[in-house]
């Protein structure tokens, strides 16, 4: 999956409400289901995907709007949604029950699903849950102003004037300050949001901050509650959700399982080995005898 081409041609597509997903499979054993985050896609796990398909069944999308799924316009983007698309992809796989990694966007539709298995409403069973840098807790999440803007009622405006040097100088931003972005990662990135016309959806994508809000409770609710296993995986150089949303994370979860990394927002491509380690071992202890 590390190569932009080789990722396009390796996709495979369903169709899940009348919208085109593009999905990826590898592995066997069992299931492990990763949740990219905004802007970018599931192209973010690459460095992950070679080493954890040795030993497991590995599903990932990319989720509607992101890279190389359709990109409806206008469509009232919602993580509710992109909850029931898994669901719909991960059935016509037969995969009843997995292991999540989730990151950023894709904390908050693991929280959903979390959620319904936590209300007995989930089609398939979630074994445990691994979370990456995201806003867990909204009163805790911190937007870049460029995040704003685009949420805000000149978001269609913005979004038509987003270059490849401005998303460089955001994510320049949200790294570390040992573990800036590759060149060549921002030019795929770049690439990603542009299929399909991506650039005009960007604002749409942003409603996930109010969703944030509107079913933060229900949310931590049920990771409070829940009998899985839970770990947070942080570099806590990310201005967004950080070691704030860290020591947040530490304040509300029962016994939390919580690690702190010398990383920004993007862990799994600033520093995938120490992910990778602590991830494994989290697996480890909850893989079946």
């Amino acid at each position: 999956m590390l190569d932009f081409n080789l990722y396009k041609k390796s996709a495979n597509y369903s169709s899940v409400n009348g919208h085109q997903i593009a999905h990826w499979s590898a592995g066997k054993g069992e299931a492990i289901l990763l949740i990219h985050g905004f802007p970018s896609a599931a192209w973010d796990w690459h460095f992950m995907w070679p080493k954890l398909k040795a030993s497991y069944r590995l599903f990932t999308l990319d989720l509607l709007g992101y890279g190389l799924s359709d990109k409806p316009f206008p469509h009232q983007y919602s993580l509710l949604e992109q909850a029931d698309i898994i669901e719909s992809l991960l059935e016509k796989e037969c995969i009843q029950q997995c292991h999540i990694i989730a990151h950023d966007y894709g904390n908050s539709v693991a929280q959903e699903l979390l959620r319904r298995q936590y209300k007995n409403k989930l089609s398939f069973g979630i074994k445990s849950l691994c979370f990456l840098n995201g806003g867990l807790f909204s009163e805790a999440h911190r937007p870049l102003l460029t995040q704003k803007l685009l949420k805000g009622p000149l978001g269609g405006i913005v979004s038509k004037l987003m270059t490849k040097r401005k998303l460089n100088k955001s994510f320049t931003k949200i790294f570390g300050p040992d573990t800036p972005p590759k060149a060549e990662e921002i030019d795929i990135l770049w690439q990603l949001m542009n299929e399909n016309n991506g650039k005009r959806v960007l604002h749409d994508l942003l409603s996930y901050i109010d969703e944030r809000k509107r079913h933060r409770d229900a949310w931590v609710e049920a990771m409070q509650n829940v009998s899985i296993p839970l770990r947070f995986i942080n570099g806590v150089h990310d201005p967004i959700s950080g070691q704030h949303m860290l020591g947040r994370y530490k304040e509300l979860i029962p016994n939390a399982d919580a690690h702190a990394l010398n990383l920004g927002h993007y862990p799994q491509i600033e520093g995938p080995e120490q992910v990778l380690e602590l991830y494994q071992a989290f697996l480890n202890e909850n893989r079946d005898s």
